[in-house]
């Protein structure tokens, strides 16, 4: 007999390339403004340590989702990103050994709602509302390090209908992966499950009931979703 007062929900996954397993979700970091001209865009001129923000697991949805166009906001936005799948637990991870605990790679979206997102951020207030919600990370098929090496570099770029938006090489990241782990893993337990969004490139924009995003980053899935009315 069960002994919760409810059914819990499915734990959320991510399918693996080459593999029928399933890589279980535990958390969602992402790592804020870590392209020099994105940073530009969001108006800020100074670069400082990283800064992180989360998601809930249950924001992650598959490559070929319909999102629903979210409650609360004018402003709908795409960001394209590299996304790093953490295998292995791990503290205070050097740079050089960080992919030690690196389980795979995928394409990614940060959807955000950047009207609530700037209100908070004018406001000194915690970003939550305008990142964390419902279908917000989206993601391809994870391919394993052990497949291919790790991904230093290679071009990342998002369509919208069609027509490019966003356009960079990964190497360009202020915080390259490794960076990422060794600083992330100063201030939590790096865990096999978790998830690193890593930024997005200048372009960022609006989306709008009927568009169609498709993000590519170069040895990676290709990440195709389409942006549905409320």
């Amino acid at each position: 007999m069960s002994t919760y007062v409810f059914e819990p929900g499915a734990v959320p996954a991510v399918p693996v390339l080459g593999s029928s397993q399933r890589f279980p979700v535990s958390r969602v970091f992402c790592v804020g403004r870590n392209y020099e001209a994105h940073a530009r865009e969001m108006g800020v001129s100074t670069r400082e340590p990283p800064f992180f923000f989360t998601k809930f697991p249950s924001t992650v949805v598959p490559s070929g989702s319909r999102l629903r166009y979210p409650p609360g906001t004018k402003d709908y936005h795409y960001e394209g990103e590299l996304v790093v799948a953490i295998g292995a637990s791990g503290f205070e991870v050097p740079a050089a050994r960080a992919t030690d605990i690196i389980f795979g790679y995928a394409t990614g979206l940060d959807m955000t709602r950047r009207d609530l997102q700037f209100a908070a951020r004018d406001k000194g207030r915690p970003w939550d509302t305008g990142k964390n919600f419902e279908q917000s990370a989206p993601i391809t098929a994870i391919r394993p390090l052990a497949s291919g090496g790790a991904l230093e570099r290679g071009r990342i770029e998002l369509k919208v209908n069609g027509t490019v938006r966003q356009t960079a090489d990964i190497a360009d990241m202020i915080w390259n992966v490794p960076e990422i782990i060794e600083h992330l893993s100063k201030l939590y337990t790096l865990a096999a499950g978790d998830l690193i969004y890593t930024g997005t490139p200048a372009g960022v924009g609006a989306v709008v009931a009927g568009d169609r995003v498709e993000v590519s980053i170069e040895g990676l899935p290709t990440l195709e979703v389409t942006i549905e009315g409320r």
